[in-house]
């Protein structure tokens, strides 16, 4: 089972509503969403479509997400998987495998195309970005890597009078994921422990794990 999108889609939602936008219909859009923002929770339905239009299966969960660098991804069907970022770590952690994943938060940020949305001079440096119109009801707004060797061949962000309402990104590999979101709660009291992970006993940690402080035994 093909997961590793959800982690970039985490990532890709994170970066979009701590953006501040300029000008055009979708950044006009995404401008609104994300003025004074700091807290957002919400629920999402993902389809990953492989490059000959064959889609899978549709997974869903909930999000909240806190500016500037947490947040939480909690897929519930059809399998279980949490993604947390505690702002200096990302914890995946998958159930069914007792296994968890951690990896350096901000080495993970470099490979997310959206991240540079913080910073509109490195937008305009790293990436294309181009107004698509309006279809499917929502105003789209594409970016594409300038990178030699980009991790994703765009994004596609889509806007309604409502704020993100889709998101779609195609990899290298010529598969596409379909993100759909609903329930936005903006600037909601989001109690820390949501961004805390901690690994069940017996699961297997692999990657980037912080190393635990001991203290000295005392005479």
């Amino acid at each position: 089972m093909k997961r590793f999108p959800i982690v970039a889609a985490a990532f890709l939602l994170s970066v979009v509503c701590t953006a501040q936008a300029a000008t055009g219909a979708a950044r006009a859009r995404l401008d609104a969403f994300a003025t004074g923002l700091h807290s957002l929770t919400g629920s999402f339905t993902q389809t990953l479509v492989d490059p000959n239009g064959n889609a899978g299966r549709t997974s869903s969960g909930t999000l909240a997400l806190e500016a500037p660098r947490q947040f939480r991804w909690e897929t519930t069907a059809p399998y279980k998987q949490t993604i947390v970022a505690d702002g200096s770590r990302v914890w995946m952690y998958d159930p069914e495998l007792e296994q968890v994943t951690v990896r350096i938060q901000s080495s993970e940020e470099a490979h997310s195309p959206l991240t540079v949305l913080t910073d509109l001079k490195q937008m305009d440096r790293e990436f294309k970005v181009t107004e698509r119109g309006e279809h499917d009801g929502l105003a789209w707004l594409r970016l594409t890597s300038t990178a030699k060797d980009p991790q994703f061949a765009y994004a596609d962000l889509g806007f309604d009078a409502n704020g993100l309402a889709r998101m779609t990104f195609k990899d290298q590999l010529g598969s596409t994921t379909d993100i759909r979101f609903s329930n936005w709660k903006r600037n909601v009291d989001i109690p820390a422990s949501v961004f805390t992970f901690v690994p069940p006993k017996g699961a297997d940690v692999i990657g980037d794990a912080p190393v635990l402080q001991v203290e000295p035994l005392k005479d």
